[in-house]
């Protein structure tokens, strides 16, 4: 088709279809506008034109054409390429009808992932009862361990077949034994690589366009609905039911997101269809008739992490009990396929069949298995090859050009579990001789996969920079992988002799932190991010019957309470708050205000409240390169290198004793102190007046009114004192806010890996497991019987005899 094409769309909205004498669809009633249409022109700027011409919104609307001489089928338009086929077969005629037609009434039912199913004409895969009651016979071969939902229930890792101590063989399901040379290794899953094509459906049903086994849109269509699957502790959907829970509730990504609705929904027992299903964006409603269960989730543009921002959690259609319909997804499939490919690599299809029905609830179908079960295997090998050929290949090339760097591969020899410990010498040095003795704690959400999590612990430099000290890739986020993560950087802060027993943690608390920082690091003080605590608060104020004016009030208390120096004013804030209800300043007591205020924490964070300073590392890992453990490390590598320098090149231009972050927060002090009087009691204890009696002892770099302790800066009432006695502001601030100790942090290297080009990392991923070999004691089927006697002679239609055709006959006739 010639690029330019020009068609006319006469887009009807408003009416309806009644059925023709001869079958055909008429289109009655409604308004209509004119709108052009080019080959080049997007699905989304074509909604724009026709949402301005009918002023109206055509989220919820699909949009529907008729090919020319045929007006009994509609064709849905859902992409790009659906409105450039529509102008390639209409480009003859030059214009074509289209038709808005309301999803609410005309759209069908999309459950979980989108796939379509219209009301009262299920599509579902044809199975003879011969097949089903084969399905359901029991088999004799092993069938997996239950698998535990639970985050903070992580199984040890299963024994494998060894050979020696540098030699592993491992019994792969869909090959031979094979053996990778590593020194210490373990596995997981990798991330998702098939691409599938997307397949509209035509018929004389009107149905939305469903895809072909794709995570992100389509569902098993063909998967029969079940109810009340077996209960129990060993069953995982016990532990589903509050995967969700409520607004405020964060996701690494939107895959993620679908991922745990699922779940959730399984759980539950109920059928969901999406509103909106976009990268940025999804709405889901229970498709119970009348039902007022509805989610909204959307990306942050803060964090760039997937918020529930809208949840009616309330089922008006008796669903949500546990015991209503249950649906699966291909991810989903996949991932419990993988589980228990762990537990048992010879797992069959129809045995998985079974298991997931009495484990989920959920019926499928034999091919629906075992395209799920190819699917895992690909990814099981590409974890495999990953974790026992490229890591401990970039190990070895990044000790060997980065002296004093700690790469560490888990030596779990289980394919399920992989870790990876990465730090650099240049960040190991930068941090024990220039940055506070603070940490961030943090998991860096990752967009374009799910099958590992990617932890991270950072610091601060002298110019309130974040500065990275230590990445991990774990398999799960959960209690024993931040144990782990938090065991390496002990041993490499030993390592460095830094005395990390006075040093300060700052994370969210969740995940299993709450109980891992104090488990590695005993003599450490952890505060909680304050802006994860602030969110749950402002959802339980969201439940009560209080004004958006009146919530703000308690927030800006509950805000004054964290950021108190003393008991009092604490005391002050929360009785602000219990004045107007018992119940907040109750939970506020209830949430260890020992972690999260200064009035009552004994560590020193800097005035750092929120972990939140991780979001820097948020871009940067480029999408593309999250398939493959080794390019994702190596691209936070050259990245830290290019900070690295940048931030060594940016402060040879500075002058003065502090940095320009600390400079600025030392003149503000000082602009505070011109009306405060000061006291002299002795040579080193001062009284200072001004709405209040402090005393300030600079012998020991206190004052009552704790500032100074807290943020490591004289406060205003130290300040006062210096201008009455003639001291300088700068001999009392302490050398970790220094130009110098910032040149110190910025003066290692990281230095390059130069043949990083020569091996394709990312080509593992696409490639098909080896076929299995035929054992000994099963021959090879032979096609042909050499035993079968012929009974039908054939003969020379030219001289009638058997033994040849006519043309080869050489009689002579």
């Amino acid at each position: 088709m010639a690029e330019g094409c020009l068609v006319v769309a006469i887009c009807q909205y408003g009416g309806e279809f009644t059925s023709g004498p001869n079958g055909n669809l008429i289109y009655k009633g409604g308004e209509a506008h004119a709108v052009d249409v080019t080959r080049e022109m997007s699905l989304e700027n074509f909604k724009d034109e026709v949402s301005k011409v009918f002023h109206v919104d055509v989220t919820d609307v699909s949009l529907k054409y008729f090919l020319p001489n045929n007006n009994r089928t509609l064709i849905t338009i859902s992409c790009d390429r659906d409105l450039q086929r529509m102008v390639d077969f209409t480009a003859s005629s030059a214009q074509v009808d289209v038709f808005l037609i309301s999803r609410v009434e005309n759209r069908s039912i999309v459950t979980h992932t989108g796939a379509s199913t219209a009301r009262g004409d299920k599509r579902k895969r044809l199975t003879s009862k011969n097949k089903s009651s084969k399905n359901n016979k029991k088999t004799p071969s092993a069938t997996g361990t239950a698998v535990q939902a639970n985050a903070n229930n992580v199984k040890q890792p299963r024994q494998v077949v060894t050979e020696n101590d540098d030699n592993r063989a491992f019994q792969l399901e869909f090959g031979s034994d094979i053996a990778f040379a590593a020194t210490s290794g373990a596995g997981s899953t990798a991330p998702d690589i098939l691409n599938q094509q997307k397949l509209a459906l035509v018929d004389n049903t009107p149905r939305e366009p469903v895809g072909l086994f794709d995570d992100a849109v389509n569902p098993y269509v063909g998967s029969e609905i079940t109810t009340e699957p077996t209960q129990g502790l060993n069953n995982p959907i016990v532990f589903w039911d509050d995967i969700i829970k409520g607004v405020g509730q964060e996701f690494d990504n939107v895959k993620d997101f679908r991922a745990q609705l699922c779940k959730y929904a399984i759980g539950k027992g109920f059928v969901y269809r999406f509103i909106k299903n976009e990268t940025t964006r999804v709405t889901v409603k229970c498709v119970g008739e009348g039902c007022t269960w509805r989610l909204h989730a959307s990306e942050s543009s803060r964090n760039k992490k997937f918020v529930i921002k809208k949840m009616t959690d309330e089922h008006t259609c008796g669903g949500g009990s546990g015991e209503g319909q249950r649906r699966a997804t291909r991810q989903w499939l996949t991932t419990v396929i993988k589980e228990k490919l762990h537990e048992n690599p010879l797992f069959k299809p129809k045995d998985i069949v079974k298991e997931i029905y009495e484990e989920y609830g959920v019926t499928l179908t034999y091919s629906q298995v075992w395209r799920g079960r190819e699917v895992a295997q690909k990814e099981l090998y590409h974890a495999i090859r990953e974790t026992y050929s490229h890591l401990p290949w970039y190990c070895e090339r990044l000790l060997e050009t980065n002296p004093g760097s700690i790469a560490l591969l888990s030596p779990m020899v289980d394919t399920k579990f992989r870790r990876f410990f990465v730090a650099f010498h240049a960040s190991l040095h930068g941090f024990t001789n220039g940055c506070r003795p603070l940490i961030f704690l943090d998991k860096v959400p990752l967009k374009a996969t799910n099958e590992y999590k990617l932890l991270v612990a950072a610091g601060v430099d002298a110019d309130d920079g974040v500065f990275p000290v230590a990445f991990n890739v774990v398999e799960d986020e959960n209690y024993e992988s931040w144990v782990w993560f938090l065991m390496q950087l002990r041993f490499a802060l030993q390592n460095h002799s830094y005395p990390y027993h006075a040093m300060t943690f700052l994370s969210s608390g969740q995940k299993g932190l709450d109980a891992a920082v104090p488990q590695v690091f005993e003599e450490s003080h952890h505060a909680f991010c304050l802006h994860h605590i602030m969110e749950e608060f402002k959802g339980e104020l969201r439940k009560g019957p209080w004004s958006q004016q009146i919530r703000d009030g308690m927030v800006e208390d509950f805000t004054r309470a964290a950021q108190a120096c003393s008991i009092e004013d604490f005391n002050a804030s929360i009785e602000s708050i219990r004045n107007i209800s018992t119940e907040a300043a109750d939970w506020i007591i209830a949430s260890k205000p020992e972690h999260w205020s200064d009035a009552i924490f004994r560590g020193c964070r800097y005035d750092h409240f929120s972990s939140n300073i991780v979001d820097a590392f948020n871009n940067w890992i480029p999408t593309k390169k999250e398939g493959s453990i080794v390019l994702m490390i190596d691209s936070l590598r050259m990245k830290i290198m290019e900070v690295i320098e940048a931030r060594r090149e940016s402060c040879k231009s500075w002058s003065g004793p502090l940095t320009p972050s600390m400079e600025f927060k030392a003149q503000d002090e000082m602009s505070k102190a011109g009306k405060l009087t000061v006291l002299c009691s002795s040579e080193t204890v001062f009284e200072v007046r001004g709405s209040a009696i402090y005393v300030v002892n600079l012998a020991n770099w206190e004052c009552t009114c704790r500032r100074w302790q807290l943020s490591g800066l004289p406060c205003m009432h130290a300040v006062a004192v210096f201008n009455r006695i003639g001291r300088s502001f700068y001999d009392y601030c302490s050398k970790l806010f220094r130009i110098e100790s910032y040149d110190l942090t910025y003066s290692g290297t990281i230095f390059p890996i130069p043949d990083m080009d020569t091996i394709d990392f990312s080509a593992g991923a696409n490639l098909i497991p080896p076929p299995k070999p035929r054992t000994s004691d099963k021959p090879r089927r032979k096609r042909f019987n050499p035993n079968k006697i012929t009974t039908v002679i054939r003969l020379c239609s030219r001289c009638k005899q058997a033994g040849h055709n006519k043309a080869t006959c050489e009689a002579i006739l």
